[in-house]
């Protein structure tokens, strides 16, 4: 959490920051933001498969936080726009070195039949994390008289707590005798292990992703509607107050139920959270169109790791969940360069009207293939 807490301070800002301070476009920013996920996701998959090598996720996960750590202070420093984009890409690299061995430890922990709301209580406890930054970056921007450099400054402090935390409080269990040991995680023959039920789930969420773009613009539509500066990061407040209050209980109710019935309420809620964003250019409009974006967060994102978690072997969940991440990361960045794309040249109601679409594809995509899936993804039975 206090990771969280230390690059959403900055990540509510930096879109601004670039747009207002040093005079970047928006398609520098699409390309920025969507560079920066690809990174995370791209070495998720490394770190993924060396945590199933190894049999150790504590250590990579400890290296990733170490990482992201000391990048923090680049940001406060940076005099160019090159500079930032090289912390930020960094900055991902850590977030990507530990977040696949994170989720596979989750997945190693958690009981079967709780597995949906291991997920989704870990979700919500990030984006607890996620709005106490933006909050602290309002409060900061205010006291400082909106001193973007004092306040990424403010940012380093959680983040080396974070690491601290890691490093000395978390202890990781021992594997579990008789697992099988995984010589090669990545080789043509651990791939076709997985299974065709993972790579579907791996084929539904990145089909989602292009659905969806960074949460950049979110502040940025907000700022075209005439919100204050001082108040921008209050966009990524209220998505992810949302996004935690649902994300717990979307994974209980996935607990019961098939899951891929929770996933499809949560793509039709992205389809309007865009429809809001577009067709709604006021204060208003950009506010129902956060929250709908926060819902389907949470009913979306602890649910695709626990299909992950759901349909690959305990041996290969590394692995998995960093092909599961790369795919995203891929889609992620072509969907934000989109966006920016379409930003400059159509307004932002080009951008949010073709997420729509993209959304609603993504959904008839999973409705086609969702009785592959839906028997091996419903939750254990207790």
């Amino acid at each position: 959490m206090l990771m969280d807490v230390s690059s959403e301070m900055i990540h509510a800002l930096l879109p601004v920051y670039l747009v207002t301070v040093l005079g970047t476009s928006m398609t520098t920013v699409g390309v920025i933001e969507g560079v920066a996920e690809a990174t995370a996701s791209i070495t998720k998959i490394f770190s993924g498969a060396l945590s199933d090598w190894l049999g150790k996720r504590k250590l990579l996960a400890a290296l990733g936080y170490g990482l992201a750590a000391f990048t923090k202070p680049v940001f406060p420093l940076a005099p160019t726009v090159g500079w930032l984009v090289a912390a930020r890409f960094i900055d991902r690299v850590g977030k990507g070195i530990r977040g696949a061995p994170r989720d596979a430890l989750i997945a190693d922990i958690a009981p079967a039949q709780l597995r949906g709301a291991s997920f989704g209580l870990r979700q919500s406890l990030d984006t607890v994390g996620a709005f106490v930054g933006p909050l602290l970056g309002i409060g900061l921007m205010w006291w400082t008289s909106d001193n973007f450099r004092a306040v990424f400054w403010f940012a380093v402090i959680p983040a080396f707590l974070a690491l601290a935390l890691i490093i000395f409080a978390v202890r990781e269990p021992a594997r579990p005798q008789g697992l099988r040991q995984v010589r090669n995680p990545i080789s043509l023959t651990e791939m076709r292990n997985l299974g065709e039920a993972y790579w579907l789930v791996v084929v539904i969420a990145t089909a989602f992703t292009l659905a969806r773009f960074s949460e950049a613009f979110l502040i940025l539509r907000a700022q075209s509607v005439g919100l204050p500066i001082m108040l921008v990061p209050a966009v990524l407040v209220v998505m992810n107050v949302v996004y935690a209050a649902a994300a717990y209980p979307a994974g209980v109710l996935s607990d019961r139920i098939n899951r891929t019935s929770v996933l499809a309420i949560g793509i039709v809620l992205l389809i309007a959270a865009d429809i809001a964003l577009a067709a709604m250019p006021s204060i208003t409009g950009v506010a129902i169109g956060v929250v709908l974006w926060g819902l389907h967060m949470g009913l979306t994102q602890g649910l695709l790791a626990t299909l992950v978690a759901d349909t690959s072997p305990p041996e290969l969940r590394g692995t998995a969940y960093g092909f599961f991440n790369l795919a995203g990361g891929l889609a992620m960045l072509a969907a934000s360069v989109t966006a920016g794309a379409l930003w400059d040249i159509a307004g932002p109601q080009g951008t949010f009207l073709a997420g729509a679409g993209f959304a609603l594809l993504s959904l008839a995509g999973l409705l086609m293939v969702q009785g592959r899936i839906g028997v091996t993804t419903k939750a254990p039975s207790t």
